[in-house]
């Protein structure tokens, strides 16, 4: 499931220019990592070459047999149809980020979202080689079931990912009563820090209205700065280590299980 028809293939680009402009403004004031910059650029040439070479993710296929046994046929030219998608693909997108979190077979792909030590735009870019075989993105399935169409469900998905590219950075202050609805710079500032108050915190995409309602909300507080990256953090800005680090880690586990319950918390259990 492509996010972006070619007709588009510039846009992510542009991004790449608007990170590298942050990157400079904050290099003139002496506190940009380009190490980091670069680490995250490698990530997205990587993932892309994956991408391409693996073709048709296990998510994608799952969407695909969804659709196939559709309840209906969602038409797309009608007032209601992107509003209702982009509202229901936004509830899943929530569900689907918390499970990255608490299935330590989606957080072998998700962590590397998480890996950098700062946080700037370029952090955005950094989604790992093997979405593909994780199949998180199964979790649209429903939409799938509705009659959704599936380039309808990969293009909200596109416009969730894009949407959320602005939040990484911490150039933008808090926005008033926006922050009551919206995910915004400072909720996401709280997702990505690594300090026991904020883990598992704000998993929205577009909105934040999900986190208040199902309890996993956190306000930036200004007595307790935000510390990126990983709990156990990674080092390295070698995006081939980046990509691999979390499966390192759950063979790891696997390893160390002594028995079949063991090996099932391994993979599917938290990370």
């Amino acid at each position: 499931m492509d996010l972006l028809p070619r007709r588009l293939l510039w846009l992510p680009l542009l991004l790449m220019l608007i990170a590298a402009a942050e990157g400079w403004y904050l290099h003139r004031r002496g506190r940009y990592d380009w190490r980091a910059y670069f680490a995250s650029m490698g990530d997205a040439v990587g993932r892309a070459i994956v991408n391409r070479a693996v073709g048709i993710s296990l998510g994608g296929a799952l969407l695909a047999l969804a659709y196939t046994h559709r309840l209906s046929d969602v038409p797309m030219n009608r007032w209601w149809s992107w509003p209702l998608l982009l509202l229901l693909q936004d509830f899943l997108y929530y569900w689907m980020h918390r499970a990255d979190h608490r299935v330590h077979w989606l957080w072998a792909t998700h962590s590397v979202h998480h890996s950098t030590n700062a946080y700037h735009l370029a952090a955005a870019y950094r989604l790992g080689w093997t979405g593909k075989l994780s199949g998180g993105a199964v979790m649209f399935a429903p939409l799938a079931l509705l009659g959704f169409p599936l380039p309808a469900i990969a293009g909200a998905l596109a416009l969730n990912l894009l949407y959320q590219f602005w939040l990484h950075t911490e150039l933008v202050p808090r926005l008033g009563p926006l922050e009551w609805i919206l995910n915004t710079p400072a909720h996401h500032r709280v997702h990505h820090a690594s300090n026991p108050p904020y883990l598992d915190r704000n998993y929205g995409g577009i909105l934040i209205v999900f986190d208040r309602l199902f309890g996993t909300f956190a306000a930036e507080q200004p007595d307790e700065p935000c510390r990126y990256g990983l709990v156990r953090p990674l080092t390295s800005n070698n995006p081939l280590r980046i990509a691999v680090h979390g499966w390192l880690r759950l063979w790891q586990g696997l390893r160390r299980a002594e028995n079949w319950r063991g090996r099932w918390l391994a993979l599917f259990g938290p990370p």
